[in-house]
């Protein structure tokens, strides 16, 4: 059977032809407004056409493998299958400001980032547009049951969004039509390591979302080290790509930063961060590094954080510290799959 979850409301009326639009319209709602998982539940379909459809058609999303809650309350996350068996890892994070989600966009990963998880066994496939919007709908009922209310999206968990880039644009004009969540782009983060044509690429859609790029060094030598996609596109040209993303949206862009300690979290390293993002419609996201059993890098000191915080912000670079959340939870990105997967 063919699942209907996912699909526009135009690719709904060409499918549910001869329909009449206005019914198309109906089960649209209900799927993406009233999260209805069965034709049943469309009762203002006539009853003949709810049998009619159940035989053609399901409304399926994205089924739950593992949930893990923080001992905080704050972050929850959870292993979401699709059709295949492929699975992907989803994290709600409860903020003061607001709920947010993050999804992944591939599973697995082909970037090779020498201190993350999602890249320990390559890439697996692309995420449909369906699939990924699967993951935000998943959370979006979780919270509805609870009387709460999704905020906020980034799309920062597993895979490398702009390798993905038809289907990620395809979720996101699809999130934010009215028939489905009417999220605002301005609500929406995109990461990415740094696809610099396909940064650009993302600009020429002309969609406020929010740029976040993961930069994680302030050379082209121990950036080079750490992320594999520093060889194919350096500091000059991704940067350069930065201000053009700012200048043409208007929007600050993300400077994402992992600190390693001993490796990138010196103030000399600051220092040199400070030096290349001056001037620049940029703010860094500090991110002290979450343990991965797999990799050799260690957490920075609270002293190194502090200082490399300070230094930023009393030399002109707007700076915050990523308040950590979820690691009783597996919170690195891949953590979690990787566990239930090789265990």
């Amino acid at each position: 059977m063919k699942n209907l979850f996912g699909l526009t409301l135009d690719e709904l009326v060409a499918e549910l032809e001869p329909l009449p639009k206005f019914r198309a319209k109906q089960i649209a709602a209900h799927i993406y407004k009233h999260g209805a998982k069965t034709f049943d539940e469309m009762n203002d379909l006539p009853k003949t056409l709810r049998a009619e459809l159940a035989t053609r058609y399901e409304i399926k999303a994205a089924e739950l493998v593992t949930q893990l809650d923080s001992r905080d309350g704050l972050t929850t996350k959870f292993l979401l299958a699709f059709a295949d068996g492929a699975a992907v890892e989803v994290v709600l994070m409860r903020h003061d400001y607001g709920n947010s989600v993050c999804i992944s966009s591939q599973v697995g990963c082909q970037m090779g980032c020498k201190f993350c998880a999602s890249t320990l066994n390559g890439l697996e496939r692309n995420l449909t547009a369906a699939e990924m919007l699967g993951e935000i709908f998943f959370v979006a009922d979780f919270l509805r049951r609870a009387g709460q209310k999704l905020d906020s999206v980034v799309v920062m968990g597993t895979g490398e969004p702009l390798m993905n880039f038809d289907a990620l644009i395809k979720m996101l004009r699809l999130l934010h039509e009215d028939y489905c969540l009417g999220m605002s782009y301005r609500k929406v983060t995109i990461s990415t390591c740094g696809v610099v044509p396909v940064i650009k690429k993302l600009r020429d859609e002309k969609i406020p979302v929010t740029l976040s790029i993961s930069l994680h060094a302030p050379d082209d030598r121990l950036r080079s080290e750490l992320m594999p996609i520093n060889s194919a596109f350096g500091l000059k040209p991704l940067l350069a790509a930065v201000d053009d993303y700012a200048q043409s949206t208007g929007r600050r862009v993300t400077c994402e930063y992992i600190l390693l300690g001993g490796v990138n979290d010196t103030e000399e390293h600051a220092r040199r961060l400070a030096k290349i993002l001056s001037g620049r419609l940029v703010n860094v996201n500090l991110i002290p590094f979450n343990p991965v059993d797999e990799r050799s890098f260690r957490p920075p000191t609270k002293n190194a954080v502090q200082k490399f915080f300070h230094f930023l912000n009393t030399h002109g670079i707007s700076a915050t510290i990523r308040k950590e959340m979820g690691a009783d939870v597996n919170a690195a990105c891949g953590q979690l799959r990787a566990k239930q997967f090789n265990a």
